[in-house]
């Protein structure tokens, strides 16, 4: 019992975030029904802390979004939850994320895929986007610069999509390049939006569900080629 408490302790000690990490999974993912043990693993071993500003950690496994400067938002941990789960990710698959923001949702999906390539449109979040990657050991992600409305065609096709800020309707070329077999969420709407679960068949044949309401920051167009 001794042995067991020191070690919690030094657990705990050497992550004073942990508890807090531990806490959110348990009452904000799992109690909501995120039950894929892969998706809950990755959030637990992922220190959302530092992909937040450094006067914001105190708030950092609130289950809330969070701002993180250029009118953009690190997403509320459920609805990562929600979306990684829903994306159905697999070791062997090669992810696109349009809205790099923070790192975060590429940190969480470094854990279960092979390689994340994750496009950002404001430069100095994709600058310091790459930097946290790093620092947190996240070396199967690529961030780059650029218009998500045009995908990343040079890496492309991926077996799995996913979008962090919503378009008013999911971008044609992102469907393209999403292999046959593959999966894409996004929200998608204006004033109203719905997190969309999206599924290419074999023969490349597109289905698309509704799953809840949400509110993400828009998708913002590029104004010329990045």
């Amino acid at each position: 019992m001794r042995h067991a408490a020191l070690c919690s302790f030094l657990l705990f000690a050497a992550d004073p975030y942990l508890k807090a990490r531990l806490s959110m999974v348990q009452e904000n993912l799992e109690s909501r029904g995120i039950r894929d043990r892969r998706v809950l693993e990755a959030i637990r071993t992922t220190p959302r802390h530092e992909y937040v500003p450094p006067e914001l950690r105190a708030h950092a496994y609130e289950d809330r979004p969070l701002p993180i400067g250029y009118n953009q938002t690190i997403s509320q941990p459920y609805i990562v939850g929600l979306m990684t789960q829903l994306l159905e990710t697999q070791p062997a698959n090669s992810v696109l994320e349009i809205g790099t923001g923070s790192g975060y949702q590429a940190a969480v999906l470094s854990k279960l895929a092979k390689h994340v390539y994750s496009i950002e449109i404001v430069p100095e979040l994709a600058a310091s986007s790459a930097k946290t990657l790093l620092r947190t050991g996240c070396r199967n992600v690529t961030v780059r610069y650029g218009d998500g409305y045009k995908g990343w065609p040079e890496q492309a096709p991926f077996d799995r999509i996913i979008l962090t800020a919503a378009p008013p309707e999911i971008p044609p070329a992102l469907i393209d390049q999403l292999k046959p077999g593959g999966k894409l969420v996004a929200p998608e709407g204006d004033r109203e939006q719905l997190l969309m679960a999206i599924e290419k068949s074999a023969s490349g044949q597109i289905s698309k569900r509704s799953v809840i309401p949400v509110i993400f920051v828009p998708m913002v167009r590029g104004t010329s080629d990045k």
